[in-house]
């Protein structure tokens, strides 16, 4: 597992379609980005640990995080430490991946979630 390669999920790429058609996105890692903080935000530790990735669905890394790399990376590391989490490529990668898809489940989830100006007022309740 590594950080250098980001794969989905099938049921995370079907929700993702459906949210780039219903906010106007278009770009498979905008939608993540906002999904990896959705998660993280919320306090708990997302309950599935096992996520079979087995879509069409990759990005690298830098697609991902962008011009922002080193704060996803950040924020990664302080949640493995408060989940108490070592620190390993390994731990980033798997705690990337479920909180990756508990956020885009939290998106899609969301039926109040139609456009990106409701996509950005969710970030402030």
């Amino acid at each position: 597992m590594s950080l250098e390669t980001i794969r989905l999920s099938q049921p995370a790429r079907d929700q993702l379609v459906r949210l780039k058609r219903t906010t106007g996105i278009k770009n498979w890692n905008v939608l993540c980005r906002w999904a990896l903080a959705v998660s993280l935000r919320e306090p708990s530790t997302p309950l599935v640990k096992e996520i079979v990735t087995d879509s069409n669905v990759e990005m690298s890394w830098r697609t991902f995080a962008g011009m922002y790399g080193d704060v996803y990376l950040a924020l990664l590391r302080q949640r493995c430490a408060v989940d108490g989490e070592p620190l390993t490529d390994e731990s980033l990668s798997k705690a990337l991946t479920v909180h990756l898809h508990r956020g885009i489940g939290y998106l899609a989830g969301n039926k109040e979630i139609r456009t990106i100006r409701e996509l950005v007022g969710s970030a402030c309740e």
